[in-house]
């Protein structure tokens, strides 16, 4: 049971070269993985193409052995919740439970409308991720961070088997930084598998199982987060001088990542 892309290459039309070639990764559920890489490397269309939101050029995307080419729109909506960094598009004159509840839309029929069930699904799913104290607040008047947790409830709401964020954490204070990521690290445990687009090395350190670097010449380096996030890997992903540093808090490790110098 897993999430696969194989051989994945996307070329916009007239392109001279790929934007994105031989993308190859495997993740089974209860898995988390991070994709990283500089400003314009093409995280975000690769995120997009894996599910389903662009076609590949070549190659494609499995779920559960499935390709993602032979199912609906609506099987995907179903299977894959995405959330997106750009907002600027939302209604957010709703309350918080309201947009949750918009998320069911995937789980209706064509001529359904949203009813008592599916709003009682979207309090649960709140209550579920400690954001039961945002469902009748006004999205307009949300902090950063507690606007996120609005979304990945719609997302959640889905009851989807892959969750898929773009820059979850951008943006956020510290402790909405550590909410979100303790909550993406919470779902994969129990069963999920996630993926997150995120510029912060740290952050994938510290919560993921597998990464997925995407350099400035559009290669691709994949494997277990010990494997591939390295100083060395780092280094060469952002060209600026890498440092790990660890610090033991609580009796648990806590790995920080540390630009140290443009020379190399």
């Amino acid at each position: 049971m897993s999430l696969e892309v194989i051989n994945g290459e996307f070329s916009y039309p007239g392109a001279a070269r790929p934007i994105l070639s031989n993308v190859n990764l495997a993740l089974e559920y209860g898995q988390l993985l991070a994709i990283l890489g500089p400003n314009g490397a093409g995280k975000t269309t690769l995120m997009r193409t894996m599910i389903g939101l662009q076609r590949w050029t070549r190659g494609d995307t499995r779920v559960d052995g499935i390709n993602l080419g032979n199912m609906t729109p609506r099987q995907i909506g179903q299977t894959i919740a995405y959330v997106p960094q750009a907002r600027s598009a939302m209604n957010l004159s709703l309350t918080g439970l309201d947009m949750v509840q918009i998320g069911r839309a995937a789980r209706l029929g064509s001529f359904s409308q949203p009813g008592s069930a599916e709003r009682e699904m979207a309090w649960e799913t709140l209550k579920k991720i400690g954001a039961g104290h945002l469902a009748d607040m006004l999205c307009s008047t949300m902090s950063g961070g507690q606007f996120q947790m609005i979304l990945i409830a719609r997302a959640l709401v889905v009851e989807p088997k892959i969750l898929v964020l773009d820059e979850p954490e951008t943006g956020l204070d510290f402790r909405n930084q550590l909410v979100v990521l303790q909550l993406l690290r919470h779902l994969a445990d129990s069963g999920l598998i996630v993926v997150m687009n995120t510029h912060y090395p740290a952050h994938a350190i510290r919560i993921a199982d597998q990464v997925l670097l995407l350099d400035s010449q559009h290669r691709t380096l994949s494997g277990s987060t010990a494997e591939i996030l390295t100083e060395s890997h780092l280094s060469d992903l952002f060209d600026v001088d890498v440092r790990i540093v660890r610090t033991c808090f609580a009796g648990a490790e806590v790995p920080t990542v540390i630009p140290v110098s443009l020379q190399r």
